[in-house]
């Protein structure tokens, strides 16, 4: 066997990831040139919206119900429930929100993204543009993206406020919770900054979903099945990186920022 034909192990995993960095890099370079595709964009956002509010809505009720109970029950165990408020909040916005938020726009409108892109390219559509000298990145892509961004921050913020008034309702109603002492140790232990890591997750997280959903889509298996395969790749893939990748920001965050009243 020659050297050039020696497969390593792993090699085509380290290909695709390399592929994929190269895509993310040239959609944040292709985002500021003209023209933009405003038309696309507007269409795109209120496609993913249409397929993700009512999911993330219900979604976040009985995500931020849980959270307020199982906070509550610990925290009257060890006797600390003047801290539930700041503790189901907290988890609530730092957490919860823009992971349910991420889940969901990668599991419909990424999908969707994928989807249409891979169907694209199995028609030739994508290798027509190129031939023509448009660009498929500038002109279908950094449009989804982008889309995939913007609704991932305001659907962040839905959750956490749906959540957070939901985690309060449960907690007051079915355990007895004080008004007045969930909202104090919200008060007294959180912090703008919260909510700022939370909506710079649901930005990242959002651009994540859309890199790889075009980067599926632009690469397809071959094959009439290739776009499902596709799909459910793109789906698996963007799940694994989130969770990576909010492990990151959040450790950077705890590292970075005290912790109010230190």
């Amino acid at each position: 066997m020659s050297a050039s034909r020696v497969q390593f192990p792993g090699a085509g995993g380290l290909r695709q990831t390399g592929k994929l960095f190269a895509l993310g890099m040239d959609i944040v370079r292709a985002m500021p040139s003209r023209p933009f595709q405003i038309r696309e964009f507007i269409q795109q956002c209120w496609f993913i919206a249409s397929v993700t509010i009512l999911p993330t809505a219900l979604v976040s009720i009985p995500f931020g119900a849980v959270i307020a109970l199982q906070l509550g029950s610990l925290t009257r165990q060890i006797g600390a429930q003047s801290f539930t408020g700041a503790a189901s909040v907290l988890a609530i916005i730092q957490q919860a929100s823009p992971i349910v938020t991420a889940l969901l726009i990668a599991g419909a409108g990424g999908s969707a993204i994928c989807a249409d892109l891979g169907s694209r390219k199995i028609r030739d559509e994508i290798d027509a543009m190129e031939v023509l000298g448009v660009s498929p990145i500038q002109r279908l892509v950094v449009p989804r993206v982008l889309a995939a961004m913007l609704v991932a921050v305001l659907l962040n913020g839905m959750v956490s406020v749906v959540g957070v008034v939901g985690g309060y309702t449960f907690n007051v109603i079915m355990q007895d919770g004080t008004p007045g002492a969930y909202m104090a140790s919200f008060n007294a232990l959180a912090q703008l900054p919260d909510l700022w890591i939370s909506e710079l997750k649901a930005l990242i997280f959002g651009f994540l979903a859309g890199v790889v959903a075009a980067f599926r889509g632009l690469n397809p298996p071959p094959g009439p099945k290739g776009v499902g395969d596709a799909v459910n790749q793109s789906v698996v893939i963007t799940f694994l990186l989130l969770f990576a990748v909010n492990f990151i920001l959040t450790t950077l965050y705890m590292q970075l920022v005290p912790p109010k009243g230190m």
